[in-house]
């Protein structure tokens, strides 16, 4: 937790019987000793057991009852920023333990919550760490949030074989690899990306590849929303010649591959 810097977004996968207050203690201490406003997400108990004698008088609970849509938990975490703000704080330490959705769909609002908790931090310098416990989430969950954490800190297999992180408003970034084992978590990230918004850019600057699924699962997620638009920049030579060929460069095609 020590780690933990300005504008980074962290994915905490939890040790199996880690308990999150004892373990998170450091993290909300040291936010109140250099001036930070601490703020717990989590659904009814899950905050309640953070300890207070760590926490300062300012920090503040937010206790999403049920389930609660991005725009929602976004909006939430915005209105405490600008509070800390006005009342002087360094910054917005913010600590969320995640719990897995019963409702249909809930993975991929899951996603779009991170990508839009993603955004904040880097845009306002907030710290944001997610808390996973890994027994209560399925493994193919657990891989595809870990994608879209620019930082992660935990128990875990291995590294993610992409990560798309935010490096601007509606522009992401995505470095690594992009193959056919990894396309279906490329397609949900995207998916995510592309659901509240029309139009989005994606960087490939440091991404080492792509191959035909990963093209496909592109493709594929900006045609399930209508008159969603994705802008590809910052791709290689050899990737814009595979797109050409794999005749992703027709006209009227939802993904365009800049120059």
């Amino acid at each position: 937790m020590d780690e933990v810097e300005h504008g980074d977004h962290v994915c905490w996968r939890m040790e199996p019987d880690g308990a999150f207050p004892a373990d998170a203690r450091a993290y909300v201490a040291d936010g109140a000793l250099y001036g930070d406003k601490i703020v717990v997400v989590g659904p009814a108990g899950v905050a309640s057991g953070v300890p207070r004698d760590t926490v300062s008088l300012a920090s503040v609970v937010l206790d999403f009852r049920g389930p609660a849509d991005s725009d929602s938990v976004l909006a939430a975490v915005r209105r405490e920023a600008r509070s800390a703000a006005r009342e002087g704080f360094r910054s917005l330490r913010v600590l969320a333990e995640r719990i897995p959705a019963t409702e249909t769909g809930g993975a991929e609002e899951l996603l779009a919550q991170e990508l839009k908790l993603d955004e904040f931090a880097s845009e306002s310098g907030a710290m944001v760490v997610c808390a996973f416990r890994p027994s209560l989430w399925d493994a193919p969950t657990l891989e595809r949030v870990a994608c879209v954490h620019p930082h992660e800190m935990g128990i875990r297999a291995g590294r993610p074989a992409f990560r798309m992180f935010s490096s601007g408003a509606d522009r992401w970034s995505v470095d690594g690899v992009i193959d056919s084992e990894c396309a279906a978590a490329f397609n949900a990230a995207v998916r995510a990306a592309v659901r509240h918004t029309p139009k989005v850019r994606l960087r490939f600057d440091t991404l080492e590849m792509i191959d035909a699924a990963g093209m496909h699962a592109l493709v594929e997620a900006a045609r399930q929303l209508p008159d969603r638009r994705i802008i590809v920049e910052g791709a290689n030579e050899t990737v814009r010649l595979c797109w050409e060929l794999a005749g992703y460069a027709a006209p009227g095609m939802p993904v365009v591959m800049a120059v």
